[in-house]
C-alpha cells in the first residue's frame, strides 16, 4: 500500500473518530445542546461508537487511529496492516496522519456547536469537548491511570495477533468503550496521545468565546502515558507463552 493511501486512510478514520467523541462530550456539556447533562454513560458509549466508525473508515491502513497502536505493532515486530511492514517510513506517515487527522475532526466538531461555544459555560467545560483533564490532579497518579488503560487497549490488540481492523471494529469499540467505563474515571481516559494533543491544538487556536486556558501544563500527561503504556505491553506481551 502506497504511504499516501495510509496517510489518507488514517486521516479519515481518526478525524471521523474526534468527531464524533469530541461531539458527544460537546452534545453533554454545552448549553442548550439537546444532549445537555446525557452523562458519562452516554459520553463512553459514544467514544466506543466513534472508534467502531473511525475503525471502517481507516479499514484499508489496519484503522490503527492511535500511535499508541502504531508504536506497539512496531515494537512487537508485527506488520502494521496486511503487507505494510513497521518500518520508520510507514510509523511516521501513520503519526503524521493521526494527528492531523485527530485536528481536524474536532475543527469540524467546533463547526458543528459553532453557536453553542458562544453561550456562557464554564472554561472547562469547554476545554472538555476537546481535551481530557484529571478528575483529581495528581500528575503521577494520572500517568498510572492513562498507562494502565492504554496497556489493556494495546495489550488486548496484540494478544489478538491481528490488526484492530481484522479483529473487527466493533470488538476494538467494545474494549474501549468498557476500558472507559471501568478505568476512565480518573481522567477521562484519553488512551490515545493525538485524541487529546490533535483537539488540544485546536481548543488552543480556534476563537471560542471563554474558552480560557488549554490545560498544556497537564498535556504531556495523555500524550507520554500512552505511548509507554503501548511500549511497556508491546514488549511484555510476546513473553506470555501462549501468544
Amino acid at each position: 500500500m502506497p504511504l499516501s493511501s495510509i496517510f489518507l486512510s488514517e486521516l479519515v478514520g481518526t478525524a471521523a473518530l474526534t468527531l464524533l467523541g469530541c461531539g458527544v462530550v460537546a452534545s453533554h456539556a454545552l448549553p442548550h445542546s439537546k444532549g445537555n447533562g446525557g452523562g458519562w454513560v452516554l459520553i463512553t458509549f459514544g467514544w466506543g461508537l466513534a472508534v467502531f466508525v473511525g475503525v471502517y473508515a481507516a479499514f484499508a491502513s489496519g484503522g490503527h487511529l492511535n500511535p499508541a497502536v502504531t508504536l506497539g505493532l512496531a515494537i512487537a515486530g508485527r506488520d502494521l496492516a496486511p503487507g505494510v511492514p513497521p518500518t520508520a517510513a510507514a510509523v511516521a506517515t501513520y503519526l503524521a496522519a493521526q494527528l492531523t487527522g485527530a485536528f481536524l475532526g474536532a475543527v469540524a466538531c467546533w463547526l458543528v456547536y459553532h453557536e453553542h461555544f458562544k453561550e456562557e459555560a464554564p472554561a472547562a467545560d469547554k476545554l472538555g469537548v476537546f481535551a481530557t483533564g484529571p478528575a483529581i490532579r495528581r500528575y503521577g497518579w494520572n500517568f498510572v491511570s492513562e498507562f494502565i488503560g492504554t496497556f489493556v487497549l494495546v495489550g488486548w490488540v496484540l494478544v489478538s495477533g491481528k490488526t484492530p481492523a481484522e479483529l473487527g471494529p466493533l470488538a476494538v469499540a467494545s474494549v474501549v468503550t468498557v476500558i472507559g467505563m471501568s478505568l476512565g474515571g480518573p481522567t477521562g481516559y484519553a488512551i490515545n496521545p493525538v485524541r487529546d494533543l490533535g483537539p488540544r491544538l485546536a481548543h488552543a487556536i480556534l476563537p471560542i468565546p471563554g474558552k480560557g486556558s488549554s490545560d498544556w501544563a497537564y498535556a504531556w500527561v495523555p500524550i507520554l502515558a500512552p505511548l509507554a503504556g503501548g511500549a511497556v505491553a508491546a514488549l511484555t506481551m510476546p513473553l506470555i507463552p501462549s501468544l
